[in-house]
């Protein structure tokens, strides 16, 4: 029996419509800072420092993403935008502790600031301002601001807050804002992650050197 012209014609649009189906969308690119120092650095001659807790670096918003992102600085620069189809491995500020804390422990022993019982233990036996003071760090921007749609920068801004903690409570030290931005080498995802990594390695040696005076 002849197949019905109607029924020929519905088949024929099926298989059309199957062979226009979009591909499975692509997985967004995944990006971090890379894996560091892939050899010991050597010893430091430096006399060492006394030790420092390293809280977990906060963000207010966007910043609590793993969404990578970037502003039109020519059109609406209050506007954040993400990159669809690229994303940091963890957020932020998760990258900012690990270099906070990779280039802190090369001269000092850095402890988590989350644990009030290993901030004491390290105390025990010293005179005076027994606890380890203790660094705070928030995270305000971090994202690639556009100037023109071809040229653009990556742009930082952190706040370190510096304590002493002891039993009865927290002193104040010090406090630092660093502020700065670095170019980023092309226009898209990939520059920004180029350009936050190294602006986040200069705010970090800036915090270091930081410390280094503060008594």
């Amino acid at each position: 029996m002849n197949m019905p012209l109607a029924l020929i014609s519905a088949v024929v649009v099926l298989t059309l419509s199957a062979c226009a189906l979009p591909d499975k969308p692509e997985r967004p690119t995944v990006f971090d800072f890379g894996p560091g120092a892939l050899q010991s650095a050597a010893a430091n001659r430096m006399a060492p420092l006394p030790p420092i807790a390293l809280a977990d670096p906060q963000a207010a918003g966007p910043l609590e993403s793993t969404n990578i992102w970037y502003r039109l600085g020519y059109a609406n620069a209050r506007e954040l935008r993400p990159y669809t189809q690229s994303r940091w491995a963890v957020p932020p500020t998760q990258l900012v502790r690990q270099r906070l804390r990779e280039a802190l422990g090369q001269r000092r022993t850095v402890v988590s600031g989350n644990d009030p019982a290993a901030i004491g233990r390290m105390g025990e036996g010293r005179a005076t301002d027994p606890w380890p003071m203790l660094l705070r760090v928030e995270l305000e921007e971090f994202s690639q601001v556009f100037d023109s749609p071809a040229n653009s920068q990556a742009s930082l801004r952190l706040h370190a807050t510096l304590t002493q903690p002891g039993p009865m409570g927290e002193r104040l030290v010090a406090q630092r804002t660093v502020q700065l931005q670095r170019p980023a080498p092309t226009a898209d995802a990939t520059g920004a992650v180029a350009g936050l990594a190294e602006a986040t390695d200069a705010a970090v040696a800036d915090i270091v050197q930081w410390l280094a005076t503060v008594r």
